[in-house]
């Protein structure tokens, strides 16, 4: 078995955060589920539907280009949303043999529903924490969305 030879505090760091994150998502994936029906969708589905209505409207291999996944399986998740009325396929004015997708309203409707669920259960494990803990979350805000811009950048 490989063991590494030296560790390195921001190697640690990393390891860290990457299981905080994780367990992070989990445990909110979890928790709204007991509630709400809705989020069954894979998370895959969740992060189309949010790209989309951050930058619609798309092609499918742009689509796929900015969540790093292969267009066929892109396709078969917009198949799926579009199935279920949170995605529409639009033309391309400029070029007939292209499709444009964007969320539908129903589809907004669902992702704000999404947005303020998991609002509400990350606020109520907020207010759990000690005054000082929660400031640290707080705090640390700013940083991690600067981490999450160097995440994209690669």
């Amino acid at each position: 078995m490989w063991t590494p030879q030296y560790h390195s505090p921001m190697s640690d760091e990393a390891r860290t955060l990457t299981d905080v994150v994780t367990r992070l998502r989990r445990a909110l994936r979890t928790s709204i589920r007991s509630e709400w029906p809705w989020d069954s969708l894979p998370m895959a589905q969740v992060e189309l539907l949010q790209t989309l209505a951050e930058r619609p409207p798309m092609r499918v291999g742009d689509l796929a280009a900015e969540l790093r996944l292969a267009p066929n399986t892109v396709s078969g998740l917009v198949g799926q949303l579009i199935e279920g009325g949170l995605v529409a396929r639009g033309g391309d004015p400029t070029d007939r043999r292209v499709a444009r997708l964007s969320v539908t309203p129903h589809g907004h409707e669902q992702l704000a529903v999404w947005q303020a669920a998991h609002e509400k259960r990350i606020g109520a494990a907020l207010d759990k924490l000690e005054p000082g803990e929660r400031a640290d979350v707080v705090r640390a805000l700013s940083a991690l969305d600067h981490l999450v811009d160097h995440l994209r950048a690669h």
